[in-house]
């Protein structure tokens, strides 16, 4: 069986002993603020709460976000450490118990 498309476009790279991780996540990140131009009602409030990276199953970030970050959002950060092959993670969760998670094998020198 196929695994289901992730909401995470997700990178990494290894340079000089540093790995570069790099995560564009689809979310509408709304605030709650935004009216609903046929019905006047707000927009629920829906955004990513946190976010969390991992390298070799070791958290190397964590964030905690509100409905002030736009949609769709980027995430990049960097690590000491990681080899080409191993394994990163992102994952995140909203505030309505949404969630989801990648992973992708860290690109480096052979």
């Amino acid at each position: 069986m196929a695994k289901a498309k992730s909401s995470i476009k997700l990178r990494a790279k290894e340079k000089n002993g540093v790995t570069t991780v790099k995560a564009l996540m689809s979310h509408p990140m709304e605030t709650g603020q935004r009216k609903n131009k046929k019905t006047g009602e707000n927009i629920p409030e829906h955004f990513i709460q946190e976010v969390v990276g991992e390298y070799n199953g070791k958290v190397v970030i964590t964030t905690s976000w509100s409905g002030g970050v736009s949609k769709n959002p980027y995430l990049s950060f960097s690590f000491k450490g990681g080899a080409n092959g191993e394994m990163v993670k992102v994952s995140w969760t909203d505030n309505k118990g949404g969630s989801d998670s990648n992973e992708v094998k860290i690109k480096g020198k052979k």
